[in-house]
């Protein structure tokens, strides 16, 4: 099944900065071949469940060897089944309501 999701990963107990633990995130995602698009408070991804759910975790096991000691973690998601969808599809719609 397909999926939308918006990954929030926050580390705990590392500092101020958290942007290489984000950057390791994104690389997971990268390497797992999904398609992503970062956002200032987060990284919106595609692809299927099992694969996206597999990067989610490999995201938390690497952040914590990292050293971050917690990870608070928001997600949203949104699957369909009527037909497929994706992030450039919603984007588009709504750019086109707009007459963007």
């Amino acid at each position: 099944m397909k999926v939308i999701l918006d990954l929030c990963v926050v580390p705990i107990g590392v500092g101020l900065s958290v942007s290489k633990f984000i950057a390791e995130c994104e690389k997971i995602l990268k390497e797992a071949g999904l398609k992503t698009m970062l956002h200032a408070y987060g990284t919106n991804i595609e692809g299927e469940w099992e694969e996206v759910m597999a990067a989610v975790k490999k995201c938390h096991e690497v952040v914590h060897q990292m050293g971050a000691p917690r990870i608070s973690t928001s997600i949203r998601l949104g699957t369909r089944i009527d037909r497929e969808q994706t992030m450039a599809d919603k984007i588009k719609s709504v750019e086109m309501k707009l007459n963007l």
